[in-house]
């Protein structure tokens, strides 16, 4: 484990390898799972405004649903997650032409409508945030969905941090991402050491 400033960052996030296979996963992490993506409380606000930019995007059935229940519920862990369609894909995700699950949100953004990009934990995403009294957590999730995305992440040698540098950035700083850089320099740089006796 590595200390930075207020968190406690996991080094598999320098030693697992991730890179999105979207042309073999489709997508199907907006679908599995038995929650929502966890929402921060200012977000909520956000994407309920974002509702009329977005709605013709979703599905029917997400419509019926979020004039329900909202666009979120809390979940067992007691915290708000995007609401989601019989157990399974969020509200906000819609299939494209080549058959792949994506994000009406990030579409909009993408189109320029929003600056919003999308929840926080999902541009995360395999990094996952566990808050305690005097420190966050920052840990890589392990999903047998995501088989793919670790595989290409090998290929590429991509670790886990560096495929994450835009969301590390939004969340933490600029500064705290090059102290987490300059961190893996050194433990590269003191395990190579010891690899070869010096």
């Amino acid at each position: 484990m590595l200390q930075i400033d207020d968190t406690i960052v996991s080094l598999d996030l320098f030693d697992d390898k991730f890179v999105c296979d979207l042309a073999s996963c489709k997508g199907i992490c907006c679908i599995e799972g038995d929650s929502g993506a966890p929402l921060e409380d200012d977000e909520i606000e956000i994407i309920e405004n974002l509702l009329p930019i977005v709605w013709d995007d979703l599905s029917e059935i997400s419509q019926q649903l979020i004039k329900k229940q909202g666009v979120y519920y809390i979940d067992d862990d007691g915290e708000p997650v995007t609401s989601i369609v019989n157990g399974r894909e969020c509200v906000f995700t819609y299939t494209d032409e080549n058959g792949i699950c994506k994000c009406a949100i990030e579409k909009a953004f993408r189109e320029g409508k929003t600056d919003f990009y999308k929840p926080i934990s999902c541009h995360l995403y395999p990094v996952r945030l566990q808050k305690y009294n005097d420190f966050t957590a920052v840990n890589v999730h392990r999903w047998s969905v995501c088989e793919c995305a670790r595989t290409c992440g090998v290929k590429l040698d991509v670790p886990v941090y560096k495929f994450l540098k835009e969301p590390l950035i939004r969340r933490f700083g600029k500064e705290w991402y090059e102290q987490l850089s300059f961190a893996n320099e050194e433990l590269s740089r003191s395990n190579f050491i010891k690899e070869k006796g010096f």
